[in-house]
């Protein structure tokens, strides 16, 4: 794989400041983003009022704990744009989710918040390693989704050349790949791998491709992954984070010089590691649920934002701005299994680790007989794969290092859904 280690000359000085400098800066505009939304949505000042806290109690950084949590239903009950702190006719860009497990969340856009969010976005990409100039094949899906058009936005910030051709028709992404050779390419994990299984279903070498970095987000992956993809491949592959609600993709990024967790773009977002059960505030480099309030959306401010996404907070390496560490779940797709705690995440490294098997799975959850069971179905690697041997394995590994018995059953390649997008690793039949 090339070096792609940006000049240090090109970052924002702000990725290189001073802590005091950057928590000099987070104080201020902390202290507007409070009163922004206090004074702007009714939401807020219903909330603070209960809470008994104005924005003028926060004297230091530490003082955003006396305010209370946003959660996502209360997003749901201020659709569509109770949320919103500015004019409807100031608000240049709506994005939303699909609101297929309840009412949709709703998000705006000043012209200003579309600027810093372009800003971030080119900031992490440069941070992956492309320059000005570069070919990006962006393979996020467009539309009400952030994931597209915020890659867009901040490509067209940094100066790439964009190929906006979204998610699906698999074998159209291969062939732009092939005829039109971009240095990266932006995509979930999960649909990296689909593309990777076009590669060979059309008998081309990935490594032979022009791709020279991946960027991959919109959910969870692990190291033994980005292992397979950067083998498979012969690119870097980094971690993006962000979630529609703080603003879209562009909140952290992955340093493609020390892949070591994701630089929170500290300037424009404020985190907070909570203890997901009491909501207490835990210190940094304890893990816990990731709490985001921004520091300057002007459409939709959010204030102590849970996302829901365990991780911890790191000190700076490749940028003074604190790192988190990759996403190892969520505390609402945390599956618990006759009292185990378990993550998809978990049973995806066993997976990766066990010969014969590809690196395609769904959990199935059911419960026969008033007792929950777990099925893992994947899928072997190729012909030569003995299917019980490799199952038993597997379930093995994961008896062992997650503590709990499950079924395995081992298809033949290609039998588990493939993603479009975002993987569905959970059905709960229960």
């Amino acid at each position: 794989m090339k070096n792609l280690t940006p000049d240090r000359s090109t970052l924002d000085p702000i990725e290189v400041a001073s802590r005091d400098e950057i928590t000099a800066l987070q104080l201020d505009r902390l202290k507007w983003s409070l009163n922004h939304a206090y004074t702007n949505v009714p939401h807020y000042k219903t909330a603070f009022d209960a809470a008994g806290v104005h924005p003028d109690d926060l004297t230091s950084l530490g003082d955003l704990a006396k305010f209370p949590f946003t959660a996502k239903q209360d997003l749901r009950a201020n659709y569509p744009f109770g949320m919103f702190a500015v004019p409807r006719d100031q608000v240049k860009r709506i994005h939303a989710s699909s609101g297929t497990t309840g009412q949709p969340t709703v998000v705006g856009y000043t012209e200003n918040d579309l600027a810093n969010w372009g800003q971030v976005v080119a900031r992490s990409l440069r941070a992956a390693g492309l320059q000005p100039g570069d070919l990006l094949h962006n393979a996020y899906g467009y539309g009400l989704f952030t994931g597209g058009l915020g890659i867009h936005l901040g490509a067209d910030a940094l100066g790439l050349t964009t190929i906006p051709i979204s998610g699906g028709m698999t074998p159209r992404q291969v062939r732009l790949i092939e005829d039109f050779k971009p240095k990266g390419i932006t995509v979930t994990p999960s649909y990296a791998l689909s593309v990777l299984d076009e590669f060979n279903a059309q008998g081309l070498d990935p490594r032979a491709s022009s791709l020279e970095v991946g960027i991959f987000g919109a959910e969870p992956w692990t190291n033994a992954m980005r292992t397979e993809i950067e083998q498979a491949f012969d690119m870097h592959a980094v971690d993006i984070y962000g979630l529609s609600e703080v603003i879209g993709p562009g909140v952290s990024m992955e340093c493609v010089e020390t892949k070591d967790g994701l630089h929170i773009w500290e300037d424009h977002f404020f985190p907070e590691i909570i203890d997901p059960n009491s909501g207490e505030p835990v210190a940094d480099g304890e893990m816990g649920e990731l709490v985001f309030t921004s520091l300057t959306k002007e459409a939709f401010p959010i204030i102590r934002y849970r996302t829901r996404d365990l991780t911890r907070l790191l000190p700076g390496t490749a940028r003074s701005m604190r790192r988190m560490e990759k996403v190892t779940g969520r505390s609402d797709d945390m599956i618990i299994l006759r009292g185990v705690n378990v993550f998809p995440t978990q049973i995806e490294e066993c997976l990766m680790a066990t010969p014969g098997l590809a690196p395609h799975f769904q959990i199935e959850l059911t419960k026969p007989d008033r007792m929950d069971q777990m099925r893992v179905l994947c899928e072997a690697a190729d012909a030569n794969t003995n299917h019980a041997d490799a199952g038993k394995t597997l379930a093995s590994r994961i008896k062992q290092t997650v503590g709990i018995s499950v079924a395995v059953d081992v298809a033949d390649p290609g039998r588990v859904e493939r993603s479009q997008g975002k993987a569905v690793r959970i059905v709960d039949k229960r």
